[in-house]
């Protein structure tokens, strides 16, 4: 029988031949018989020729498109190595039988911690204070008091498994926590001692906002200068979700003009973010080039959790995480005989 393989996206490679992100627990599709292999480099997008021939593609930047899927020897599974889907055409994936899988469990702790240091950085002031010290100006520490984060009301925009982590973290705090979710139900949060109100009553009501929900049609530029208007003068804005949920250019003025008391951004509506952006001059502001949550536990969380993924759709079982639900009762998903090893 034939042995499966898998292919690894070509951003996912070091200079060195390993695997740019360490240990993400490849080593698992090794002890299952699996063999695997980088793919050729990609122009951004994973070509139909550069997946041909591989039963699984694990992969984090390229996009996938219809194209991608269009040949008979198409991959069964494509695992995205993290949770965005901004670039992968689920529908063309579905129709084709081609299984997509996200790794929300292995960003879930790595994207809430990342959250929770830009709103300590915030509230204590780290960025100002570092400044006061390389510049020597420790006679001016009196005017950058920091905020204590003990009972303070946390609104998160999103109820998924990031914002429940998140509260997990602040727990030791007594924070009051708030989300709005229009897919969750009110017994569900208050289950897990949150309030689930509307998204005006969050943004009023909360001192840090913190954005952790998916980019679709609805939520883009969903927090708008109207929304950002109402939330209190001490309040701070953190986004570890996408960028173009929030109207960059209205978050800037409201920083500019003292509107709120600042941002903790990890993600922007254009990435990289010109060095000539407003957001950039401010000093209210801090800034993460996508990459705040990127650490070693991210990378071994993301990468089994993909793997687990190959390993369910290689034993004929629909995986964990699937971001096309639709696809397991498509016959093309069916698995052929010749492609499971025992």
């Amino acid at each position: 029988m034939a042995r499966w393989q898998v292919g690894l996206s070509y951003d996912l490679r070091a200079p060195d031949g390993s695997i740019s992100w360490g240990d993400i627990g490849i080593d698992q599709l090794e002890a299952a018989g699996i063999d695997w292999s980088f793919l050729q480099p990609d122009d951004g997008v994973l070509t139909a020729e550069l997946v041909a021939g591989y039963d699984a593609v694990l992969f984090a930047a390229p996009a996938v498109t219809e194209a991608t899927v269009a040949r008979a020897d198409r991959p069964a599974l494509l695992a995205r190595f993290g949770v965005g889907l901004d670039s992968v055409d689920l529908e063309a994936c579905t129709a084709a039988g081609v299984a997509v899988t996200i790794t929300p469990d292995g960003a879930r702790r790595a994207v809430a911690t990342a959250a929770l240091t830009l709103i300590l950085a915030l509230e204590q002031q780290v960025l100002a204070k570092d400044r006061l010290v390389r510049q020597g100006r420790w006679q001016d520490r009196m005017s950058f008091m920091g905020r204590g984060l003990t009972g303070r009301t946390v609104g998160v925009l999103g109820l998924g498994s990031i914002a429940h982590e998140l509260f997990h973290l602040l727990a030791p705090f007594d924070t009051v926590n708030l989300a709005t979710d229009p897919y969750r139900e009110v017994e569900e949060a208050a289950a897990r001692g949150v309030q689930l109100v509307d998204l005006e009553t969050l943004m009023r009501e909360s001192d840090i906002v913190v954005v952790a929900a998916s980019l679709t049609a609805g939520t883009r530029h969903l927090i708008d200068r109207r929304l950002l208007s109402l939330m209190r003068p001490q309040a701070v804005l953190i986004n570890v979700a996408r960028g173009a949920i929030v109207d960059t250019i209205a978050l800037a003025e409201a920083l500019a003009a003292g509107q709120i008391r600042g941002a903790g951004l990890d993600v922007f509506e254009t990435e990289p973010l010109p060095t000539d952006h407003p957001l950039v001059a401010l000093h209210n502001v801090v800034l993460s080039p996508h990459a705040l949550a990127w650490t070693d536990e991210m990378a071994l969380g993301n990468g089994s959790s993909a793997i687990r993924a190959i390993l369910a759709v290689r034993a004929g079982r629909v995986p964990a995480h699937l971001a096309n639900p639709a696809v397991a009762a498509s016959p093309l998903f069916a698995l052929r005989p010749d492609q499971v090893t025992t």
